[in-house]
């Protein structure tokens, strides 16, 4: 697909994108694809400067990105408040029971 001044369609330069993300080398996904490597890695940078890569090499964009990150940080706090009520009520629950066996120990002193 070498050729001066080609337009690539969208899909298509995502597809290359995707493929340079899997497999990390930008100039092997060219030669495969029969395209100039500085277009390929051009591609690339554009496409990180618009967007994220998620772990499974998806893309997302920044202003789904920013509420995603938003409602993992709802979340961490969530759980840090979630994983504080628990504590206590494991103190609780462990006072409660040393106080029972305290008085049962007293009763069979008497």
């Amino acid at each position: 697909m070498k050729g001066k001044n080609k337009r690539y369609p969208e899909e298509f330069k995502r597809q290359i994108v995707k493929e340079v993300g899997e497999t990390g080398n930008a100039t092997l996904v060219a030669r495969k694809h029969d395209l100039v490597p500085g277009t390929v890695t051009r591609w690339v940078r554009e496409s990180k400067k618009n967007n994220k890569l998620t772990q499974n090499n998806h893309y997302i964009s920044n202003t789904n990105s920013d509420s995603i990150e938003k409602k993992n940080e709802q979340l961490k706090k969530l759980l840090g408040e979630k994983n504080l009520e628990i504590a206590i009520l494991r103190d609780l629950l462990k006072k409660r029971t040393d106080d029972r066996r305290q008085s049962r120990c007293s009763k069979k002193v008497d």
